[in-house]
């Protein structure tokens, strides 16, 4: 019984499938027919175009010419019929452009991020090729040596070796971040907040360096003003700018920092007394990995100043500098006003 209950529903899916392709060959043949009939009327209409001027049968001029009886349907399909074959070569060329448009569009964009990826690559090989060189050379010193070797020497290698490690550690997050700010990969969003804790975090992201090498940062006579800005990333522009002076200032020195309210940024401004920056190189420093001459002799990747750069420029604002040999240098961190935020 339910063998031949199966064999019934079997043959009535059969018979089902069949009548639907027979449905769908007939509309099939039919929409054939009909673009077939479209055609000739297309083939007709350039035919009688490429004659010119239809021929005239000599008439008698008693006689009337008699129009056809089809001659005004014919007059008025003509336009309908030129109209549509234009609509419809005018569709195919603008879908054609069109393709053709993004395909050239993707390619340039398939170009730029391979570039933008041998860039990258360059530079990590490029950066980390020196602290890894450090760390193997430290890790074979060690071993050849771990027999004869006293406590104190051993840890002094190790703490070499971790030191070079985290260097390519911030250097590995530096690149990254840097890298994904520059392609959108990374949006946040800048608002009206007060500036006052946003200048307190840089400081106390470098306060302990700081303490290390008896230095002052004095804020002076800040108001807690709002700006358009992202406090944490505003906060981490400023902090890789004071990070550079503690580092490269003199222990015992001081650094301010100091406010001016302008008709449409409000300028925040860090000032050092480390030995200075040539003019010559006032863009090159926030170009990505270039230190100057006088940031040779310190350990550093060369990224925080072009990563303060991104943010600043994200936030639409701009970061400058104002400095010369031997006097120190002078930070200006511009950000909108309230007024002028879009």
């Amino acid at each position: 019984m339910r063998l031949e209950l199966l064999c019934l529903m079997l043959g009535v899916l059969f018979a089902a499938s069949v009548c639907i392709l027979l449905v769908w060959a007939c509309w099939f043949f039919h929409q054939w027919h009909c673009l077939e009939a479209v055609l000739e009327q297309f083939q007709e209409q350039d035919l009688l175009e490429a004659d010119g001027k239809p021929r005239r049968q000599p008439v008698n001029a008693d006689v009337k010419p008699r129009r056809p009886v089809n001659a005004d349907v014919k007059l008025r399909r003509q336009p309908v019929n030129a109209d549509v074959q234009e609509t419809l070569e005018s569709r195919l060329v603008h879908d054609m452009r069109q393709i053709l448009s993004r395909a050239a569009w993707r390619e340039q964009e398939a170009v730029h991020e391979k570039r933008e990826v041998m860039s990258l690559l360059s530079d990590l090989s490029h950066q980390l090729k020196t602290p890894l060189a450090n760390v193997i050379l430290d890790m074979e010193l060690l071993e050849s040596g771990l027999d004869h070797m006293d406590e104190a020497g051993k840890r002094e290698f190790v703490s070499h070796a971790k030191a070079q490690a985290s260097t390519m550690q911030w250097l590995m997050q530096d690149l990254l971040k840097a890298s994904r700010l520059e392609n959108g990969m990374i949006e946040f969003q800048a608002e009206i907040n007060p500036i006052r804790p946003t200048v307190a975090k840089a400081v106390g992201a470098v306060y302990a360096q700081a303490c290390g090498k008896q230095m002052e940062i004095r804020v002076e006579d800040m108001e807690d003003a709002a700006l358009y800005h992202n406090p944490k990333w505003t906060a981490e522009a400023i902090a890789n700018v004071l990070e550079n002076a503690v580092k490269y200032a003199p222990g015992g020195s001081c650094i301010r920092i100091f406010m001016e309210k302008m008709d449409i940024y409000t300028r925040i401004t860090v000032q050092d007394q480390g030995p200075g920056i040539a003019e010559t190189e006032y863009n090159k420093i926030f170009q990505r990995f270039y230190r100057g001459k006088q940031a040779c002799t310190q350990e550093g990747t060369g990224l925080g100043l072009y990563l303060s750069q991104l943010i600043l420029k994200s936030e639409q604002g701009y970061l400058t500098v104002e400095s010369k040999p031997g006097q120190g240098s002078r930070f200006h961190f511009f950000l909108l006003n309230p007024s002028n935020a879009l």
